[in-house]
């Protein structure tokens, strides 16, 4: 597959560029890679990993945000984040098996994954970004940030108050969100 970099555009986060690409990347979901080890299976990651000045790497199907050591330059490591994205070879990854449920049957994980998904990652992916469910304990979900949001510290405060209010308007006025 041919993958070419139309554009790179900052995020709000100051050390995190979104590439877009031409070509789905993966048929869906995210890839999220925080450390060059965790990334060893990832064709992708390992090599922007490789360039160092580095510290993350998370991708969706139409784009690649690339967070970079506060002391590197965008000037020169944006052109290289793009020839190494548009050089590796990227098979296309098949996401879960259709009928699998990330709620496993619980109803407001149900809920919670529909208002994620149809309202709020959106919004995450248009910065760069996005988020995992790492669990829910009660009225307590607890997310990930990825991307661009992993470190931006808007996600920190407004945008986890932001998720909370609407959850709380959409699927139980009790839940609290928490980042992990």
């Amino acid at each position: 597959m041919t993958v070419k970099v139309m554009s790179f555009e900052p995020t709000p986060n100051p050390n995190a560029m979104k590439f877009n690409v031409s070509e789905r990347l993966i048929e869906g979901g995210s890839r999220s890679f925080e450390t060059p080890s965790a990334a060893s299976d990832d064709v992708l990651a390992s090599h922007l990993f490789a360039l160092g000045k580095v510290t993350s790497v998370f991708y969706m199907p139409g784009f690649v945000t690339v967070t970079r050591t506060p002391d590197a330059d965008w000037s020169s490591l944006a052109p290289m984040v793009a020839r190494t994205i548009e050089t590796v070879s990227l098979p296309v990854a098949q996401e879960a098996i259709a009928g699998d449920d990330p709620a496993d049957g619980n109803e407001t994980m149900r809920r919670i994954h529909r208002v994620l998904n149809e309202q709020i990652l959106p919004a995450l992916a248009g910065d760069g970004g996005g988020l995992e469910v790492v669990g829910l304990e009660g009225h307590t979900l607890t997310i990930r940030y990825q991307g661009a949001c992993g470190s931006c510290p808007s996600s920190i405060a407004g945008t986890l108050n932001a998720i909370q209010n609407l959850l709380q308007a959409e699927v139980d006025e009790k839940l609290t969100v928490v980042a992990a």
